[in-house]
């Protein structure tokens, strides 16, 4: 029986855990669902992941046969998607993704107040798209696939990586008030900081893969 590869699902955990970021996403699902009644967050935390989840096994399968119908190669894919996730690590670091999902929630309290007795689904909008299965975890998981997901392990490893970031992306969002309480802003702040670092190196690796499968 093969080895699982520890280095692929090392590696796609670590870019899953960056490009969702359960960590900044789990104050976004606590501020969406204030005021809401412990079923109901139940509800929304669990519905999201399955949503996400099955937004990402799309493309996950389906995203090869989609490039080929356009006629885009996975090595123009792959230089593409990694200025993409460059770009999104950059939104990390100077935290503009941040602000733009803080605004997204203060939006959407806003329409929840002038609806009180109403308790929204966030479900599908904005948690599983875009905040969970954006468009960074969707170029990461169709680079992953077309690279080292040829083989069945290699598919399973990617997708275990992939699986324990919902995973404790569902436990934050059921423990969100408490976790909250205890790390606090700076905290969450910083840790997003040292994960936008990361994210444009494995950006600058996949924009690099993708120009030398193109030359040669």
């Amino acid at each position: 029986m093969p080895a699982i590869d520890i280095a692929l699902l090392t590696a796609s955990f670590v870019t899953f855990f960056v490009v969702i970021d359960p960590i900044g996403v789990a104050p976004i699902f606590a501020g969406l669902t204030e005021g809401s009644t412990a079923a109901h967050r139940r509800k929304m935390a669990i519905k999201s992941i399955l949503i996400a989840t099955v937004v990402l096994l799309a493309f996950a399968y389906g995203g090869e046969w989609l490039l080929g119908a356009l006629h885009i190669s996975l090595d123009a894919f792959r230089a593409a998607g990694g200025v993409l996730l460059f770009l999104l690590a950059l939104d990390m670091i100077f935290e503009k993704r941040t602000e733009r999902r803080e605004e997204r929630a203060e939006k959407l309290a806003e329409e929840e107040v002038a609806d009180p007795g109403s308790h929204e689904d966030i479900s599908v909008f904005p948690m599983a798209i875009p905040m969970l299965a954006g468009p960074g975890a969707i170029a990461s998981i169709m680079l992953f696939m077309s690279g080292d997901g040829g083989t069945l392990i290699g598919q399973a490893t990617i997708l275990a990586g992939l699986a324990v970031n919902l995973i404790v992306c569902l436990i934050l969002f059921l423990a969100v008030g408490p976790l909250m309480r205890i790390m606090g802003d700076t905290l969450a702040a910083m840790i997003t900081r040292i994960l936008g670092v990361i994210l444009a190196a494995l950006a600058a690796q996949f924009i690099f893969d993708g120009i030398s499968g193109a030359l040669l």
